[in-house]
């Protein structure tokens, strides 16, 4: 016979009150759960962001071999990538870290800076999962809307030295938006963050800017942790793999908490392989630059202007935020996975991951049909199904 309620609820073990006080949340819902929840496959999976180019063909190699030695731990250390990353960014092993994908790279500088109560400063509608993070450590999350649909650089600075921040988060190029800041600007910011202040700059999508995104930095400026995956342009999501560049005593710091053997020998051989793969790289970042050219005439051909983008999505101007949630769920009916920003001014857009040539057409098809049906002009009628 099964305990009772009472007796189970009275022997378990207490967590703690920070984690008793946190809502039950995810930052996202994975298109896997969306396929679960409906029954059925997605036709297009344009909301995550993740590489429609795939795979770099070398990286898929690497790993295959690599798949023959899956008994053994991946080097804790990675030396290998670490060395070739360091040769490629002109920078020592000692100024990079190893981690699986930028997720665990920002919770890793959230763990190792922010104490529970201490201020942290980001854009509201930023990045979830920095967020996720910044509460699960107990951190106090001071948010600066978008300006003009870009990351307030001015704002960010001025609620840093406001509250007196340990943290300070960017993306640049930005997520969920698209836009970005050139690199003179961002060095600027970083000089006007008040002391003691570390800026987290996370750069998961610097491959698709334009030149001068990049700000230039030393390697070993102790005021900055600059976050870099193979999830984007590599096209290796699913390995979890990317780098953080940072000062040799920042890089100590992590090797005293972070998980060692937390990236898998496969992740790690395929990360090599795929930096050797110019020609992979530079077919990418073109189908890309098509792509988005692509989606800016579909929008004005139904009416939703495209913001500009220097990463692999990008976002439609659905009219306000309720028609944004309406189209989000209208598509999924569809079967074609997109998401929109979580917060104003962004929040009456939708993102749409940059597909390929096929599914590009398919997505415009669909779009277009919808629009000469008047289904899009009604969206602020739709309700979803179900």
């Amino acid at each position: 016979m099964p305990p009772s309620s009472s007796i189970t609820e009275a022997l378990r073990p207490a967590v703690t009150p920070l984690l008793a006080a946190l809502p039950s949340t995810v930052p996202f819902v994975a298109p896997d759960a969306l396929e679960r929840r409906s029954g059925r496959p997605l036709a297009l999976r344009l909301g995550a962001n993740e590489s429609s180019f795939g795979t770099s063909p070398k990286a898929l190699a690497a790993m295959r071999d690599a798949i023959a030695r899956a008994a053994w731990y991946g080097d804790p250390e990675t030396f290998a990538l670490r060395a070739r990353l360091a040769a490629r960014l002109r920078v020592r092993p000692s100024n990079l870290a190893v981690g699986a994908g930028v997720d665990d790279l920002l919770g890793l500088v959230v763990r190792c800076f922010v104490s529970p109560g201490d201020p942290v400063v980001m854009s509201r509608g930023g990045y979830p999962t920095f967020a996720y993070h910044v509460a699960g450590f107990g951190g106090v999350l001071h948010t600066v809307p978008y300006r003009d649909d870009r990351n307030d650089l001015d704002g960010l600075a001025e609620a840093a030295r406001r509250h007196g921040a340990r943290l300070c988060y960017l993306s640049n190029p930005d997520n969920p938006s698209g836009s970005w800041h050139s690199g003179d600007d961002v060095r600027a910011f970083l000089d006007r963050l008040p002391p003691g202040c570390l800026l987290l700059l996370d750069e998961a999508y610097l491959e698709f800017g334009p030149d001068g995104t990049a700000p230039s930095l030393a390697a070993d400026d102790p005021r900055v942790v600059r976050t870099r995956t193979f999830s984007k342009l590599y096209g290796m999501a699913g390995a979890r793999i990317g780098y953080a560049i940072a000062d040799e005593t920042m890089v100590a710091t992590f090797d005293k908490v972070r998980h060692h053997f937390g990236v898998n020998a496969i992740a790690q051989a395929g990360a090599l392989a795929a930096l050797d793969d110019a020609e992979h790289v530079a077919r990418t970042l073109s189908a890309v630059a098509e792509g988005r050219r692509d989606y800016g005439m579909l929008g004005a051909a139904i009416g939703m202007p495209t913001l500009p983008s220097g990463t692999n999505f990008v976002c439609f101007d659905a009219g306000g935020a309720a028609r944004a949630r309406a189209l989000v769920a209208l598509l999924l009916e569809h079967g074609v996975f997109i998401r929109m920003p979580g917060a104003p001014p962004l929040d009456r857009c939708v993102r749409i991951t940059v597909g390929t040539a096929p599914e590009r057409a398919e997505l415009s098809s669909l779009l277009r049909r919808l629009h000469a049906e008047g289904a899009l002009a009604a969206l602020d009628n739709h309700s979803p199904r179900g």
